[in-house]
């Protein structure tokens, strides 16, 4: 499985580069993408499962026979990974003619008097200095211009929950390896720490929004830290929760108490998690996650978990690269 999680990560680097321009695909790679998804994507043409059928026989009789059907996670997701692969390519493709270029793109003059190059800068205020620098003229974007990207800008956020979606939800039907389960902590409240257990534990109404403002989390490696220790943390929640349905009933209403108040843990565990996730859309994946698919042995769980992992990443890039034209464009307008 590890050829696998590694492999398709790997070629849409070599096609698409870092995807961090607004600029259609060259045809040669947009082809040669389409020809090696199908070859990698037709694995799940034979994970199949088998259902009961009837077939009629040349003399009018039935009989019963067992037939074969796409896998339920490949029948429902694949598709829909498929379609949103389209989207995105389309969004790309709609960039042949624009208003803004970056630094040091071939035909276009920087140093001209009507140019605003503007660096991109990250949600903390740092600048990107890796990525492309967009420019636009000093007059700014024309309305129209500006309602589009806002547009793409939409639809390509929209394919990136879509495509998060699908990836946490294969994520969560692939086993959680005994290994991880070795390095989980007894307690819970020691993985978290105070702070965090007493806002979780508290009996009234919970927010995971306000819990993190308190936490002030000011970079991804914090919010990282954060998210491994919280989901260590729901996990030893849940296994306690499971494990008191199995105890002697002489403290029944006592293990029922504490099975309800490990069940709110874990579901606010996960609700601090998706919050999270959602505040740091471009957040590398917990120590579960990467363990997970390290140790996964089911080729269609891996083929989708990667697909959708990698038209997450796609979308995500676009989403960051309309925000810095639009950010260049204000920029401008503001001078």
């Amino acid at each position: 499985m590890l050829n696998v999680n590694l492999l398709l990560p790997l070629f849409t680097a070599t096609v698409f580069g870092g995807c961090h321009r607004l600029e259609p695909l060259p045809a040669e790679k947009r082809s040669m993408w389409r020809r090696e998804m199908d070859c990698l994507l037709s694995v799940c043409d034979y994970i199949v499962e088998l259902f009961p059928s009837k077939e009629i026989l040349p003399d009018g009789t039935t009989r019963e026979v067992m037939a074969t059907r796409p896998r339920s996670d490949i029948y429902v997701n694949l598709p829909a990974l498929e379609k949103l692969d389209d989207m995105l390519l389309e969004i790309l493709g709609s960039f042949h003619k624009t208003e803004f270029w970056y630094v040091n793109d071939k035909g276009m003059n920087d140093s001209c008097a009507a140019v605003v190059p503007c660096r991109p800068v990250s949600h903390g205020g740092e600048e990107k200095w890796w990525l492309p620098v967009p420019c636009v003229t000093k007059t700014g974007l024309m309305e129209s211009t500006r309602r589009d990207l806002r547009q793409k800008h939409e639809c390509a956020n929209q394919i990136h929950k879509a495509a998060m979606a699908i990836n946490n939800a294969v994520l969560a039907e692939i086993q959680i390896p005994e290994l991880y389960k070795q390095t989980l902590p007894k307690c819970g409240r020691a993985s978290v720490g105070d702070m965090i257990y007493r806002h979780m534990s508290f009996p009234g109404k919970f927010s995971p929004d306000y819990l993190l403002d308190r936490l002030e989390i000011s970079s991804e490696h914090d919010a990282l830290e954060v998210a491994d220790r919280v989901e260590a943390a729901m996990h030893v929640w849940r296994r306690k929760e499971s494990q008191s349905h199995s105890r002697s009933p002489w403290n029944a209403v006592k293990d029922l108490m504490e099975s309800d108040k490990n069940v709110m843990l874990a579901s606010r565990a996960g609700d601090v998690l998706l919050c999270l996730k959602q505040r740091f859309p471009g957040l590398s994946q917990t120590t579960l996650d990467a363990s997970k698919i390290q140790y996964n042995m089911d080729v269609g769980q891996a083929i989708l978990e990667s697909y959708s992992r990698v038209l997450e990443s796609m979308a995500y890039n676009i989403v960051t690269c309309i925000d810095d034209v639009l950010f260049a464009d204000e920029s401008a307008r503001k001078i």
